[in-house]
């Protein structure tokens, strides 16, 4: 029996976790921390970022929806789309209880100029009851 061969547009989470982010400039400003997952979609919502102080953001944890960003092969990073200014006047993560407060959300998503993903029509944010059993 042939083992399978993973998919090369396929990752692990735990492979996403610690990898470093760029600007668009190609300079390193921060790696992800871990990744926020839709329960009933499946579908990664947000990466939550870790700076280490730079641009004297905190070093605490800071969400980024997860459309901000794109893989670049050659930095073996992602890219996040987003500015300077964007980062430094994103709304205060407030931890476990931002996730409950979806005025934060949409602040958050106007933030960084995209839209909420319980706006987008192009993806499901549950799935057919009758494709789980």
């Amino acid at each position: 029996m042939g083992m399978a061969q993973p998919n090369a547009n396929l990752i692990s989470s735990d492979k996403v976790e610690g990898t470093d982010v760029y600007d668009a400039a190609g300079n390193k400003i921060g790696e992800i921390d871990h990744l926020m997952i839709d329960r009933m979609s499946g579908s990664v919502r947000y990466a939550i970022m870790t700076f280490g102080g730079f641009l004297g953001i905190g070093e605490g944890e800071h969400p980024l929806p997860w459309k901000a960003f794109r893989y670049d092969t050659n930095l073996g990073g992602y890219i996040a789309d987003v500015t300077e200014e964007q980062l430094q006047n994103a709304p205060e993560f407030a931890g476990e209880e931002s996730w409950n407060d979806r005025d934060w959300e949409s602040r958050l998503h106007r933030n960084y100029g995209s839209s909420p993903y319980w706006e987008d029509t192009t993806t499901s944010t549950s799935r057919d009851q009758s494709t789980l059993r």
